[in-house]
């Protein structure tokens, strides 16, 4: 049976519901009851009970699923509201029954309990960028990163953080500008996107797109690398074999040639109807999917070979924004205005 995503949208009722298409192949609706302006940004679901999950997004957006995400409510966070600030809640990740968020402005919260309560951490006012990911990696353990580079862990739930890499990306820049990186001199300071591989790597697009970044466990400073290609990076992050992918603005998809971080890559060609691709998924090392503006839904079988449309998102006037699978059974694709795609598998 083909695998599919089902396009999920908004609804003003308190609670979403499903309903049924019409052609009845295991296809399903969700209508999700939140602000038709609200972007989808994150999704994560608690390992010790994978029906239970949260979703992310701006102004201020949570919400809860506890049937395997099928129907969601909006969830309430005392710690979190307050009258001046309307959050934009970027990241989630959980570890057993304990669970993080960050967001912007600079917000962290904390769960030991798979979401039931959450509790405010305190941030220094000096921490440099917003923050824009989290990882949980074990017991009161987490990794977080900022848009300005800064990569930090705790052991201790988020009271002390210690700093994974001892320099600013523009003073990685400014010292290795000499060594030939184009474009370095007129990095803005912040990252367009950045991606963790499994095993704690990380890559990041500079946010003009002229330059990429890499980043291991143990190293003092990011390892900035030139793009191979003419056209600016709209994204880059981690394939199921350890490779790369790179996305192109204006549309075009790349891999890089073997496994870990590399600098050659390989254009493949994809049916984007003209409008840009934004993330891609991996579900196994075969299957992977990606997607972006307009509706634009790809799905490769082949570790990314090839790549054919899948029409399930065609009547769809949304961006696209990221491809999320929580196992091999278990994927959404988050866009703009609530909408919101499910993987049947």
């Amino acid at each position: 049976m083909k695998k599919n995503f089902n396009a999920s949208v908004r609804a003003s009722s308190a609670s979403s519901h499903v309903s049924k298409t019409p052609r009845g192949a295991r296809e399903e609706r969700v209508y999700l009851p939140i602000d038709p302006g609200v972007v989808l940004l994150d999704i994560a679901f608690v390992p010790d009970d994978p029906n239970h999950g949260f979703l992310l997004g701006t102004r201020q957006t949570i919400m809860e699923t506890k049937d395997g995400g099928n129907t969601w409510v909006q969830r309430s966070i005392p710690s979190a509201e307050d009258e001046d600030f309307n959050y934009r809640f970027n990241s989630i990740s959980f570890k057993g029954k304990e669970g993080w968020i960050v967001g912007k402005p600079a917000i962290l919260l904390y769960t030991a309990d798979s979401g039931e309560t959450w509790e405010r951490i305190p941030l220094s006012a000096q921490l440099p960028g917003d923050m824009v990911y989290i990882k949980a990696t074990g017991e009161k353990s987490a990794e977080m990163v900022t848009d300005e580079g800064a990569i930090y862990v705790t052991s201790n739930r988020g009271y002390n953080w210690r700093a994974a890499v001892q320099e600013s990306v523009s003073a990685t820049l400014n010292r290795t500008v000499s060594s030939g990186i184009s474009g370095a001199s007129y990095y803005t300071g912040t990252f367009n996107t950045v991606n963790r591989s499994p095993n704690g790597n990380y890559v990041a697009v500079s946010s003009r797109g002229n330059f990429y970044l890499t980043w291991e466990p143990g190293q003092a400073f990011w390892q900035p690398h030139n793009r191979a290609i003419a056209r600016r990076i709209q994204n880059m992050g981690w394939r199921a074999d350890g490779g790369l992918w790179l996305l192109v603005r204006g549309g075009g998809l790349y891999l890089s040639k073997g496994t870990g971080i590399s600098e050659e890559f390989e254009e493949i060609p994809v049916q984007s109807r003209g409008f840009g691709i934004l993330d891609v998924g991996y579900r196994s090392k075969e299957e992977a999917w990606a997607a972006g503006g307009s509706g634009v839904l790809l799905r490769t079988t082949n570790g990314g070979k090839t790549w054919t449309r899948d029409k399930a998102a065609d009547n769809i006037a949304a961006n696209l924004y990221s491809v999320k699978f929580i196992d091999d059974k278990k994927g959404f694709v988050l866009g703009n205005d609530g909408v919101l795609l499910r993987y049947l598998g």
